[in-house]
């Protein structure tokens, strides 16, 4: 008898519906076909032991499955429950129609348990777009699919509870959640707050430049002078996620599995934080079976690097691409998966080794071109695709115990917000580009005009500073997003200054 179940392949971030044929027959033996891996082939020990725990048997004779199409890879336990059900229907155990009206995923224990398993919005989204009834899948699986409307999510702890859904001795209420209404109730919803740091004006001033106009920064500064703190207060600053963002960055962490038990949608910016020993690929993803890396987890949202020129420089040049381009292509022989990183870059680093370079009271004790070579772990071309250079100086004792209460991240997201509109209408008819910071060469030219005096005023800055060509278009940039945060529709001679400020490692000498 041949039994047809459907079960999702997930690759990149789209899922691929699986047709898991079975067939039990005279002879004997085992086999699965379609290009299975290990643990799909291992399988058999887990579903025999379900079967025969939950009090079915398994067949003595031959049995067959094909999991189609055969050319797809199919990695994973979350194969176990729908191979487990079609052997039950082929040997006559299961009687049912309803095996062609949903999409099976879940991984048996040896007691005939489900554990949970990744990617599961992807597989709810490619189940309704081909038209499936439901989502049969394990319990703690149904409020992440369940962000998928239109489409029946019936959640179960056991095998033996699916066989009693299917063949109707059991009714299951699909879960049902207004994705809307959680999604309106959480967002915005951020642990860390502006309102908590103690002085630092220039530094918040420089941070909401940064989300105004999603340009990447880099902070230079003495250890304990506040950088990580700033850094981690930053996504509560950048503009609420819409819905199409949340879905996307849900997406991206459910296939790698960081959603965790019983998750829903992800209604705050992300903010990861890697190490800096962490390897090219778990930074910009890939591997055997392809995930994505730190900077695609870091997908509307923000990546900090913290000690950036501790990172090792292959990590760091991979990186450079994904920077301009917003993707992630990952290639193989016979596969091209694109992971998306559109991702707010911060760094943060010491001015030398010992820290204390350009120190208001304490003195450096790094020799002779030592600063520079520590300097120079950070390559050109990398520093050419961050906008903001900031010096961050240490709070002074009469900063740390003022009473006063600092501005909140609320306020600040407000002015952002209010930027980032008018960046909205300005770019209405460019579709890849989103704010000010991903303008080329050209718009710049076109977009960012300013006045003689404020050419003469960018011709003796960068004279005088010896700033380097790079810094040309980059200036630019951050002043027309300082213009948009003081809602004028022309670059003024004050934006322009203050956008020169923001360029401290361009300037020679800097570090000797």
């Amino acid at each position: 008898m041949l039994t047809k179940t459907f079960g999702s392949a997930v690759q990149g971030v789209n899922a691929y519906t699986i047709t898991i044929e079975v067939v039990v027959s005279q002879g004997t033996g085992f086999f699965v076909v379609g290009l299975p891996d290990n643990a799909i082939k291992e399988s058999q020990q887990r579903v025999e032991a379900a079967l025969k725990f939950r009090g079915y048997r398994m067949p003595r004779t031959k049995v067959v499955v094909n999991m189609a199409p055969a050319d797809i890879r199919k990695e994973g336990s979350a194969y176990d429950l729908p191979i487990g059900l079609g052997i039950l229907h082929a040997s006559q155990q299961l009687a049912t129609e309803l095996l062609g009206d949903y999409v099976i995923m879940g991984e048996l224990a040896l007691d005939g348990a489900l554990r949970p398993i990744k990617g599961v919005l992807p597989i709810a989204i490619q189940a309704r777009r081909e038209g499936f009834k439901g989502l049969i899948l394990p319990r703690e699986n149904a409020q992440e699919a369940a962000i998928v409307n239109s489409l029946d999510v019936i959640p179960v702890g056991t095998m033996q509870e699916a066989v009693d859904f299917l063949e109707g001795r059991l009714a299951i209420a699909p879960v049902v959640m207004d994705t809307r209404d959680v999604f309106r109730q959480a967002a915005n919803q951020y642990e860390a707050d502006f309102a908590d740091v103690q002085g630092q004006e220039n530094i918040k001033r420089a941070l909401e430049i940064a989300a105004a106009g999603g340009h990447n920064v880099i902070m230079i500064g003495p250890p304990g002078a506040g950088k990580t703190m700033l850094a981690k207060r930053l996504p509560g600053i950048l503009p609420m996620l819409n819905m199409q963002e949340a879905l996307e960055t849900t997406k991206i962490h459910s296939v790698a599995g960081k959603l965790g038990s019983h998750a829903s949608l992800i209604h705050t910016r992300p903010f990861r934080s890697p190490h800096h020993t962490i390897s090219d690929v778990a930074l910009v993803g890939g591997g055997s079976n392809p995930q994505p890396g730190e900077i695609s987890l870091a997908h509307n949202g923000v990546l900090f690097l913290d000690e950036l020129p501790e990172f090792k420089r292959t990590v760091l040049e991979v990186m450079r691409q994904p920077l301009e381009e917003r993707r992630v292509t990952i290639a193989r022989a016979k596969l091209s998966i694109e992971f998306p990183a559109n991702f707010m870059l911060i760094a943060s680093m010491n001015p030398c080794p010992c820290g204390y370079y350009n120190h208001p009271e304490k003195e450096c004790v790094c020799g002779p071109g030592v600063v520079q070579r520590y300097l120079n772990k950070v390559s050109g071309p990398l520093l050419d695709r961050i906008d903001l250079h900031v010096e961050v100086t240490p709070v002074t004792f009469d900063q740390m115990t003022e009473t006063r209460r600092s501005e909140d991240s609320r306020t600040i997201q407000q002015r952002v917000a209010a930027a980032r509109q008018r960046q909205t209408a300005r770019f209405a008819e460019f579709p890849d580009i989103h704010s000010n910071a991903l303008m080329p060469s050209q718009m710049v030219k076109d977009l960012c005009r300013i006045d003689a005096a404020g050419l003469a005023l960018l011709k003796t800055a960068m004279e005088r500073l010896g700033l380097s060509a790079r810094a040309y278009d980059r200036i630019l940039k951050v002043a027309r997003t300082i213009a948009d945060l003081a809602a004028t529709d022309e670059i003024e001679l004050p934006h322009l200054a203050e956008a020169i400020q923001y360029r401290s490692l361009d300037r020679e000498g800097w570090a000797g």
